[in-house]
């Protein structure tokens, strides 16, 4: 953890954000008390929701059967 005084953090943001991203924590303080920490922003990921498709896409009954032109592409005859 570094700690580091709110006027220092004014001076040198780009360093302690390269810092933050790399992994390390850096906590502000003022006074020499930890008022503030500065973490990477993480979006939060919502999660799929099943059947938003359903009625849009049509997917064949051979989907997965293999193609013979395909097959003499890649391994030859």
């Amino acid at each position: 953890m570094q700690l580091v005084n709110i006027h220092n953090a004014k001076t040198n943001l780009s360093k302690l954000i390269e810092k933050v991203l790399a992994g390390e924590d850096v906590t502000l303080a003022k006074a020499g008390k930890p008022v503030a920490k500065i973490v990477a922003y993480k979006e939060k990921v919502k999660p799929r929701k099943s059947g938003l498709l359903k009625g849009k896409i049509w997917i064949p009954d051979d989907f997965n059967e293999e193609d013979k032109e395909i097959n003499k592409m890649f391994y030859g005859e």
